[in-house]
């Protein structure tokens, strides 16, 4: 969800049950351009008080899962809020939402987003593999293996597209060369990058681009925070083969 989406439509954004019931008639809203659109959120497909969904399969063609190791989400998400470890692995077990701060200059901040904890999140999305319009990736494979990744992710698209397939090796190529961590990490450096945070102590920007691939929570994370995150992920961790 954008809060912007909301305000152009006259919706009340201080009014939270406003705001769910009206996903809906936003996506719709936006959804009248013919073209396929690619869009990030961090949300699960949740259906408040049984009636109001995040979003439906008249708005949605397929979704594409990212999910990472839990361990190293709590040091990359630590960094990023400039947080302790313990606070964050609270925040992925319990917490229900994030943002929703209508007073932040940041925009991002503004926006409240019902994220639901890190395992609702990551079984609520599985619904659309009923129909055959879900695609499960993992971070690490993106890592190592990117360019059957990517290959796959390409032939997803068009399959919910109902459109063929045709490799153009060197638009695939330049993909994939262009989008290294490293290339991300210079290219923040040389011009920002939006959903940057900013350290309240320093009123610094806190690079987004961190360490990525070098994250290792084997050398990072705290051993207590390490169990909590195992114990209380031990099902979705077994599933994904993290344990």
């Amino acid at each position: 969800p954008k809060i912007s989406l909301f305000e152009k439509l006259g919706i009340n954004i201080k009014n939270d049950d406003e705001v769910i019931k009206n996903y809906i008639r936003v996506q719709e809203n936006f959804n009248i351009k013919n073209s396929i659109q690619f869009l990030k959120t961090h949300s699960y497909l949740f259906n408040f008080y049984n009636k109001y969904p995040f979003t439906n399969l008249s708005n949605s063609l397929g979704v594409i899962y990212i999910v990472r190791d839990p361990r190293n989400v709590v040091n990359s998400y630590s960094k990023f809020l400039n947080t302790a470890q313990e606070v964050v692995a609270d925040k992925m077990i319990n917490k229900l939402y994030m943002g929703g701060d209508l007073n932040s200059d940041n925009k991002e901040d503004r926006t409240k987003v019902w994220t639901g904890t890190w395992s609702s999140n990551f079984h609520s999305w599985k619904s659309f593999s009923n129909n055959k319009k879900y695609l499960l990736i993992k971070y690490e494979d993106l890592i190592q293996n990117a360019e059957n990744v990517f290959l796959q992710i390409l032939k997803f698209v068009h399959q919910l597209n109902k459109t063929k397939f045709i490799l153009e090796k060197e638009k695939f190529d330049n993909v994939i060369k262009t989008t290294t961590f490293e290339n991300m990490k210079l290219l923040e450096n040389k011009e920002g990058f939006s959903e940057a945070m900013i350290n309240k102590q320093t009123g610094q920007k806190i690079p987004f681009f961190n360490l990525g691939p070098k994250n290792d929570w084997k050398k990072l994370l705290n051993t207590q925070v390490r169990l909590k995150i195992e114990t209380a992920f031990k099902k979705e961790m077994k599933e994904l083969n993290y344990l």
